[in-house]
């Protein structure tokens, strides 16, 4: 039977309170790389305090566009998204 991958647009709140945002297929794989220092540069240099959200799309496609969108959004903005208050006008 086809298995039909789902893809994540994720946010890591890194221990200097700066935020990292990813993509993957494996957010909890992927999460333990960061963890373990061996995800990306930015977050073995800024260290990881927890994994802050996480939405999924259905395809690689979305779920890119909307990393770049959030990676291009102030940290207000940011943060208002992870604690769910991000106003879809924005």
């Amino acid at each position: 039977m086809y298995k039909k991958w789902h893809w994540y647009v994720y946010i890591i709140e890194c221990l200097d309170g700066t935020y990292y945002t990813g993509r993957t297929w494996d957010v909890a794989g992927r999460f333990e790389q960061h963890l373990s220092g061996l995800g990306g540069r930015y977050t073995a240099k800024h260290g990881v305090k927890r994994l802050a959200y996480f939405e999924e799309h259905d395809n690689f496609e979305t779920a890119s566009s909307r990393e770049k969108q959030i990676k291009d959004w102030s940290r207000m903005k940011k943060q208002k998204l992870i604690e769910g208050e991000w106003k879809s006008d924005w």
